[in-house]
């Protein structure tokens, strides 16, 4: 270190030009070291023990500077005070836990004048202060020594009164008798801010610190002989459970005293400000007003208190006045919804229609729209893309399992733990009164019981003509929820209470086919599932063949639900490869499926099924989307009995009764003996014993299959069939033949028996799933057997 030169001086007149040394610089938090005084230094930051292993090496002393905010990690030299403490490092250890202490003997103050290194720890070139020390020869000034008798009569005082006050510090304070020293070593124990603290480092002029000091401990001695009085007013009437009221007394009481405002007043001045920030209903601002002063004259200690409180912060934070502005740009909101999702016209046409009219009467309540469809078709995502095309937050809620009308109105508030419903408790959470509100699961919603109908309390809900004044039971007042654009979704609609349907317009979204299935993995599933297990299509490529065999031979589903679980499967097995160093692009195809998922699931065995007479191929509608049913008959000696089984419905078994009473009052026509049936019981049965199964359409493929039994002619292979018949053997129509005969020709069906009257459904069937198959139209059960049967064997 440069040799310093200094002239005799007191600390009372300017710092001293004593060189420009290069310091390392140790930023500190919470902490301010003065000197002459020793302190511990907990080292955390890696820059902060660099700095201190580069100055223990080199033995070389650091600079202390306090930084203006404790929370940054890495501070800057413009956030770091400009005067510090030079120190010496007086040892340093690591404990066993890893931390790094050291401590610091302070020894002069010290200025920053320029930093000339920034890593790997800070350093700079500062002027030093002359320590007192060097000050000899000049009389201290009676002002310096009165203030000097005083701040050690006055730290005696206080060190008496402080609690835990070590005994050494109050004989060490009796021990100074230089005034610097004793303003320093008081500096280092007042119990004040760090910015404080610093104030005090940055006075040079020691009268004035002395000043600065003698103010601050009447401050501190104030306080603490208030602290004192209270302690005794309060003593001998205190008992544990009056222990935490005295301890909110006395910081209080401490406030009130130092002017400040307790915790109970800035809640009410933040509740208060928060009510006039907000522009209410007449009704809505009169009770939260009243509420309001309610609050105030509640004591902190009172249930009520805390109830009040928490009514008021959900008051205050719902969106009363809040909301989006909508972007009812028509173009963009085909784009988004084209991107979001592949096929679905005419749901998308009936989206964009409802935007257009809300465009053209942005007052009009517009229908509640309610897709209903089987799981994985994107009923969720498109309320999404709804929210993108308007530029509006998005929420749902699931109402599946809900049985409790609390659930959607709340509880009111006098209960314990009442809590509001789940519609005003998303509005909050989503900080808008005119979100996508997504109504999930409409169709598992409960319809009453103990706590209450909760399908009912959504009437309120959905309805237009009354949710402008939806009443929650928790809040009490009325929220206007016509702003929100409510979409709901079903997989059926037969459980969804009539009352909730009567307010929903409804919208099918039907199966996928096997195109719109490839179509929509190659742009949106693969890219999911890649991006997930952290590949990229130039490393791993799904090519469309392994696409191909896994919706036919390993999903059977209306959604792409199961397509992605399966393509998810895939491109976990490459990850793994490519953990383990593979180099190579890998390409999954046809051949590579198999050898990943197995063996295939599903085969089109429609032909081996049906080799022998008896057995027919039928279509049924499930929630999940269409599949097929093969149904058996067989015939064994007996007493004209029919046996059905295969876990059927009460109307599929009407149906079975009817295909048997039909047979026989036709045995002369289709060449059967009428004796035939006395002695001898039927057997009809659907496999897949343990799925319930129910239903009218499958009548048409019973009646075949027991007149296939009967007459000894097989049905054909690769033909399937729907309707229902009458016992006048006319075929009824149905419904469900979108997925039906979606579910067809995924299980390589060629020809569709479909009742003649369903004619008009065609149009909903996708061109090329037109193309693909024959429909024969049915009107009567002649023409099914005509279609369906094959020829009887020429004898020999």
């Amino acid at each position: 270190m440069a040799e310093e030169t200094s002239r005799p001086e007191t600390e009372s007149g300017p710092p001293e030009e004593s060189g420009t040394p290069e310091l390392i610089i140790i930023p500190v938090r919470n902490m301010v070291l003065f000197p002459g005084v020793v302190l511990p230094l907990m080292i955390g930051r890696d820059q902060t023990v660099r700095a201190v292993r580069a100055a223990v090496q080199d033995q070389l002393p650091v600079g202390l500077l306090l930084q203006h905010d404790e929370q940054i990690e890495h501070p800057k030299p413009n956030e770091l005070y400009s005067v510090g403490t030079l120190a010496q490092i007086v040892r340093d250890w690591e404990t066993p836990d890893g931390h790094h202490h050291a401590i610091c003997q302070g020894e002069r103050r010290f200025r920053v004048l320029e930093f000339t290194q920034l890593e790997p720890f800070l350093k700079a070139r500062v002027e030093l202060v002359s320590p007192p020390e060097d000050a000899g020869g000049e009389a201290t000034t009676r002002k310096i020594e009165a203030q000097f008798v005083a701040l050690k009569q006055r730290a005696h005082e206080v060190l008496e009164m402080a609690p835990g006050a070590p005994e050494e510090m109050a004989q060490a304070v009796r021990a100074v008798e230089a005034p610097a020293m004793l303003a320093d070593m008081v500096s280092t124990f007042v119990d004040v801010a760090p910015s404080d603290k610093q104030e005090l480092l940055e006075i040079f002029d020691l009268e004035q610190r002395l000043d600065r000091l003698n103010h601050m401990l009447g401050q501190w001695a104030e306080v603490l002989e208030l602290s004192h009085k209270i302690r005794q007013e309060t003593k001998g009437t205190i008992d544990r459970a009056q222990r935490e009221y005295f301890l909110r007394e006395q910081l209080r009481a401490i406030q009130r005293e130092l002017g400040e405002v307790d915790d109970k007043a800035e809640e009410l001045a933040d509740l208060s400000e928060g009510i006039e920030a907000l522009e209410l209903p007449e009704e809505a601002d009169r009770e939260a007003r009243k509420q309001l002063r309610r609050l105030e004259r509640t004591s902190e200690q009172a249930a009520e208190y805390s109830m009040l409180r928490t009514w008021l912060e959900l008051f205050t934070e719902l969106p009363w006045n809040v909301q989006t502005e909508d972007q009812l740009d028509l173009d963009r909101a085909q784009v988004i919804l084209d991107e979001d999702h592949f096929g679905l016209e005419k749901v998308k046409r009936r989206i964009l229609e409802c935007l257009a009219v809300r465009k053209l009467n942005p007052a009009g309540q517009g229908p509640i729209l309610c897709l209903v469809g089987p799981p994985g078709v994107g009923k969720t995502s498109l309320g999404r893309s709804v929210a993108r095309a308007l530029g509006r937050h998005f929420t749902r809620i699931s109402l599946g399992g809900v049985h409790d009308e609390g659930e959607v109105r709340g509880h009111r508030r006098t209960y314990i733990g009442a809590m509001p419903g789940r519609i005003l408790e998303n509005l909050r959470k989503v900080g808008s009164r005119n979100p996508v509100f997504m109504l999930d699961e409409m169709d598992k919603l409960g319809t009453g019981g103990l706590h209450g109908d909760p399908a009912s309390a959504m009437l309120e809900v959905l309805d237009p003509a009354q949710n402008n004044s939806f009443t929650d039971n928790y809040l009490g007042v009325p929220f206007d929820l016509s702003a929100v654009l409510f979409i709901a979704t079903a997989n059926v609609l037969d459980t969804v209470p009539r009352a909730l349907r009567d307010r929903l317009e409804v919208i099918h979204i039907p199966g996928y086919t096997e195109e719109e299935k490839l179509e929509i993995a190659r742009r949106y599933l693969v890219k999911r599932q890649l991006d997930a297990c952290g590949l990229t299509r130039a490393r791993c490529k799904v090519v469309t063949s392994a696409l191909r065999e896994i919706v036919r031979h390993y999903t059977r589903e209306a959604g792409v639900r199961n397509l992605e679980r399966e393509i998810g499967a895939l491109c976990r097995h490459a990850a793994t490869l490519f953990a383990r160093r593979r180099r190579k692009p890998l390409v999954l195809d046809a051949a590579r499926v198999e050898k990943i998922l197995g063996p295939r699931r599903f085969e089109n065995d429609s032909v081996r099924r049906t080799a022998r007479p008896g057995v027919a191929t039928g279509l049924a509608w499930t929630p999940v989307g269409g599949e097929i049913l093969f149904i058996e008959a067989t015939r064994m000696v007996g007493r004209g009995e029919l046996v059905l089984t295969g876990q059927l419905g009460d109307v599929m078994k009407e149906s079975a009764r009817a295909a048997i009473s039909l047979v026989k009052s036709r045995a002369e026509v289709l060449g059967l003996d009428p004796g035939l049936f006395e002695g001898s019981d039927l057997h009809l049965h659907i496999p897949a014993g343990a799925v319930p199964k129910d239903g009218p359409s499958a009548g048409v493929a019973m009646f075949t299959a027991l007149v296939s039994l009967l007459t000894g002619r097989r049905v054909k292979g690769n033909v399937a069939m729907t309707g229902e018949i009458s016992l006048r053997g006319l075929v009824l129509p149905v419904g469900g033949v979108k997925e039906k005969v979606l579910a067809a020709r995924a299980a390589g069906v060629k020809t569709v028996l479909l009742p003649a009257r369903n004619r008009g459904d065609l149009a909903e069937i996708p061109e090329r799933a037109r193309q693909s198959l024959r429909f024969v139209w049915l009107e009567g059960v002649e023409d099914a057997l005509e279609a369906a049967l094959c020829r009887r064997a020429r004898s020999r």
